[in-house]
């Protein structure tokens, strides 16, 4: 029997009785670590009246952006603890990762070349000093094969339609104006060249059959202190995307999205500049935040002033060191993000080991806590695993954020699936456990959340 349809007063929300009122699911994680990512006792939708400290009202009628995913940075440091993994443990803990049954990563970001968090330094087109090969005929991707590269198969394999976005950290040093792997800019009698170093990496990832659904062009474009890094100022970035690298992307017929900046939230001038230029714009399919600095409302700054153009929050760390606060993370990074329009959410990074290895020396990460910890074949599961699978697991791909609205402190996010369901990611990162009542137009459940827990909940 079809259930009786609900209506639910403006202003009163009164007990009703329907034929058969809808199931909420909810899924905890909670501060002392006794639940993690852990199922609890089904409620149904009522007419509860709204009291407590906190009331959540969830519109699905009001939508807003698409979601293209949720997930990691696969550092080569990431690849390098996996691939040395005992094969079966391997395709166990990549099936928990990345299926539908675990925690469905959807969205992945690789350094195109060295991060910091590599071993080593190296770009795709290395040579000695003094070289210069500007038809990149020693372009090669062997650094990547002996790790990234076997690794992505496998997680293809799981997860074929998984989003993969490519970031550089530094142009090969023969094109750089200081000729180190740290800092410097790119010289301009190479930016034509490098338009074309973009193009043969998006085609070598494609002979190994790993799409490329988007690149950014420089990450972190003000930071020189890294090592490897570059400083790409807007202006330098405005004339690349626009002369060079646009272009050749259209012309090549490839279909990998182009996004602007991937930086701190401090500086939403740099991708208004760039595009507020109309031969630039009509190559950008939007632009890439992290949140080490400036407020994460910086990203609808940039939507209001180009509504068309998506953004994307590319970077950040979610570490736990003296206490496992899970909901600061969800609240400032997931929910924050989200709720400013980011179509995705990537933390930095999927895996290293307990000293927090590979990176390297002289400006690399030493303190970049994986989202998992690989010692071995031995895995602990940290911080950033929860922060991101308590989206992932219940926001697929092609979901799409929903409004809700609230009178308290909690923090809290909704989204609509493809499959019909609704999705509410609830943080409590005030000082005090929190009473509230939480729901739609087809009823309402009573609720308590402790200090740093996150609850998500589905109907």
């Amino acid at each position: 029997m079809a259930c009786l349809p609900v209506v639910i007063f403006a202003v009163l929300f009164r007990p009703f009785q329907s034929q058969c009122q809808p199931v909420v699911q909810s899924w905890l994680t909670s501060m002392d670590q006794r639940n993690l990512l852990a199922a609890q006792r089904a409620v149904n939708l009522a007419g509860y009246s709204q009291g407590g400290t906190a009331d959540i009202i969830v519109d699905q009628s009001v939508r807003y952006q698409p979601v293209e995913g949720f997930g990691f940075a696969l550092t080569g440091g990431s690849a390098q603890h996996l691939i040395a993994m005992d094969p079966a443990k391997r395709k166990m803990l990549l099936r928990e990762l990345f299926g539908r049954e675990g925690i469905g990563i959807s969205y992945l970001r690789l350094s195109i070349g060295a991060s910091d968090l590599n071993a080593f330094v190296f770009s795709y087109n290395d040579l000695p000093a003094g070289e210069t090969d500007v038809k990149l005929e020693k372009f090669s991707l062997a650094q990547d094969e002996l790790d990234v590269v076997p690794v992505l198969k496998e997680i293809l394999a799981i997860s074929p339609d998984i989003r993969i976005l490519g970031s550089p950290w530094s142009a090969p040093v023969w094109m750089k104006s200081n000729g180190k792997v740290q800092g410097g800019r790119l010289k301009d009698e190479y930016y034509d060249v490098y338009g074309d170093y973009f193009i043969r990496y998006i085609r070598a990832m494609s002979r190994h059959g790993i799409r490329i659904d988007a690149v950014t062009v420089q990450n972190e474009p003000f930071n020189d202190g890294n090592t490897p890094s570059m400083q790409f100022l807007a202006k330098e970035q405005l004339r690349f995307v626009r002369d060079y690298l646009g272009p050749k992307l259209a012309a090549a017929g490839l279909k990998t999205k182009l996004i602007l900046y991937d930086h701190n939230c401090d500086a939403p001038e740099y991708p208004i500049a760039i595009l507020t230029d109309p031969q630039a714009r009509k190559y950008v399919a939007g632009t890439g935040f992290h949140l080490y600095a400036g407020p994460v409302s910086a990203m609808s700054k940039v939507h209001d002033a180009f509504p068309d153009k998506g953004l994307y929050f590319t970077e950040m760390m979610a570490v736990n060191r003296k206490e496992f606060n899970v909901a600061a993370p969800v609240a400032r990074i997931v929910i924050g993000a989200t709720r400013n329009w980011s179509r995705n959410v990537i933390l930095w990074n999927l895996a290293a080991d307990q000293n927090d290895d590979p990176h390297t020396g002289n400006g690399g990460c030493s303190m970049c806590q994986g989202a998992i910890t690989i010692e071995g074949n031995q895995v602990t599961r940290n911080l950033a695993y929860y922060t991101i699978a308590h989206a992932s697991k219940f926001v697929p791909p092609g979901s799409v954020r929903i409004a809700s609205t609230s009178s308290g402190p909690l923090a809290h996010v909704a989204f609509s699936t493809p499959g019909g369901q609704t999705v509410l990611l609830v943080a409590n990162n005030s000082k005090t456990a929190q009473e509230f009542t939480a729901g739609a137009a087809t009823g309402f459940f009573k609720a308590r959340l402790e200090h740093g827990s996150v609850v998500t909940y589905t109907w």
